[in-house]
């Protein structure tokens, strides 16, 4: 799962004085100043009946009931091997409805704007020959994809799963930190962590006002169908894998198994007279569309990288001829780049006429040497990411970091610049968290995911990363983070 990390508070406009912003405390979710927050009041008054001892009880109840349903992922790089459980904190986040609200319509905004962006490059880029976004940073960006160029696809959907990262820094302050529009993960951690605490707290889950999220397989399955080429009637789906190798093959499986689809890998498919076909009990079965899990390098070994083994030759013709659809598309990448993300505000106004409902993160590009002069001399108190990094890796945490690994990120800066952006480090807001026996505020994120289909669509509810570690900003599950329940008030 990617997202990048912060804290400190971020202003309107990056910056531009030779003294970055002072920091400010953390936006707590569930305590202000006037006492517990009316949303989290039932919780609290749990918590107060609640002791340490039954705390951990449960939570070594759901790692028991994680490992039970196969819940575990891998680390890239991790010769060992071994599968791990992602930790889970037994005490839930806690969105009002009208919360949500401003959530859910900033991420839909997003992602409808990021659609129209993508169909519009692959076609008449009318945005580049506005001079909204310049052509180069586009068209020569390494995640452009020249094999969709032309390339008409049902309902002009190319972000048919949207894993949006954002983060609260106030009451009513919501910045986005990245969009994820390529094979974004998570979503069945989501779903699992509303099991386990139904499970956990039956009594006091019910009598709670939860909004559901059970139906976010079916709305996937519905808008895959519905993205289906022309003419087929009842089209057969597919998840598409690397393998149990890969980080995320639990989701590929959960998600097949509550869709009702196969999972399938690579070698489960080929390509025949102009058709992809799936290998079966029966012989051999036509195949309509495939949400893929796979990168697009490792897609087509005719197309992209020859050595790719998860793939399936011959893909991208059919494709192209309209005979298959992948969910997501081809070329995406060019969408969520770092560098590409600058310019969404602008996407939103150019293409819908309307102002983001969510702020970027304000951002210095390193490739314009006044920007990059001043990150340079601000590195102690930045986060610097490259352009093209995931998962929290690549990236240098100011604040959290010493003077030589600072010195060697600078060396790496300057080997090429254009290849990194800088932001202000974030006051990411707190929530409770049972940790070491003992409750305590911790940093969390949010991730929504917005499916695409006729309508644009999120269930009530989103996977939330949370530091588990004290001051640490860290909610990657590959570096030491967890995960809670996300509870959305139910105000009907």
């Amino acid at each position: 799962m990617n997202t990048d990390l912060q804290q400190q508070p971020v202003a309107a406009e990056p910056p531009t004085s030779s003294r970055p912003a002072k920091r400010s405390r953390a936006y707590n979710e569930m305590r202000g100043p006037t006492g517990v927050s009316p949303a989290y009041r039932p919780l609290a008054e749990f918590l107060r009946s609640a002791d340490a001892s039954s705390l951990e009880h449960k939570r070594t109840e759901a790692d028991a009931l994680f490992r039970r349903r196969g819940i575990t992922f891998n680390v890239y790089g991790d010769e060992s091997g071994e599968e791990r459980l992602i930790p889970f904190d037994v005490i839930p986040r806690i969105l009002t409805a009208q919360e949500w609200s401003v959530v859910s319509a900033g991420c839909c905004q997003r992602v409808r704007a990021l659609n129209r962006f993508l169909d519009d490059i692959y076609h008449d880029q009318e945005i580049l020959k506005a001079g909204v976004i310049p052509r180069d940073e586009i068209v020569n960006n390494v995640l452009f994809r020249k094999e969709m160029v032309g390339l008409d696809l049902p309902n002009k959907v190319h972000a048919h799963i949207a894993g949006i990262d954002v983060v609260r820094v106030s009451g009513d302050q919501w910045y986005v930190l990245e969009d994820n529009l390529r094979t974004p993960s998570g979503v069945s951690y989501m779903i699992e962590n509303r099991v386990a605490m139904r499970r956990l707290f039956p009594d006091f889950f019910r009598r709670q006002r939860v909004a559901t999220i059970d139906h976010y397989p079916e709305i996937l399955l519905s808008n895959l169908r519905a993205c289906a080429p022309a003419g087929i009637e009842y089209p057969t789906v597919v998840v598409l894998t690397p393998g149990p190798a890969n980080s995320a093959f639990f989701e590929h499986a959960f998600l097949a198994q509550r869709m009702g689809v196969s999972l399938v890998e690579g070698q489960d498919l080929f390509v025949d007279d102009g058709h992809v076909w799936m290998r079966d009990l029966r012989g051999r079965r036509q195949v309509d569309v495939i949400y893929r899990r796979v990168d697009d390098e490792f897609l087509d070994p005719t197309v992209f990288r020859p050595d790719s083994l998860l793939g399936v030759a011959g893909l991208m013709e059919v494709y192209r001829a309209g005979k298959v659809n992948l969910a997501n598309a081809v070329g995406n990448g060019v969408a969520d780049d770092k560098a590409t993300y600058l310019y969404v505000p602008q996407m939103i106004e150019f293409y819908l006429g309307e102002k983001p409902i969510l702020s970027n993160v304000p951002t210095w590009r390193l490739g314009r040497p006044d920007e990059l002069a001043y990150v340079l001399e601000h590195l102690a108190d930045l986060v610097v990411k490259e352009v093209h990094g995931s998962g929290g890796y690549g990236m240098l945490v100011g604040p959290a970091s010493t003077l030589a690994e600072r010195e060697a990120y600078r060396e790496r800066i300057l080997s090429d610049p254009s290849d990194f952006i800088a932001q202000p480090t974030l006051a990411l807001s707190t929530c409770p968290t049972f940790s070491a026996q003992d409750i305590a505020p911790r940093h969390v994120d949010l991730r929504p995911y917005v499916l695409t289909g006729p309508a644009c669509t999120l269930v009530p509810g989103a996977l939330t990363r949370v530091a588990l570690k004290e001051g640490s900003l860290v909610v990657n599950s590959s570096q030491g983070g967890g995960t809670k329940d996300t509870w959305v008030l139910d105000d009907q």
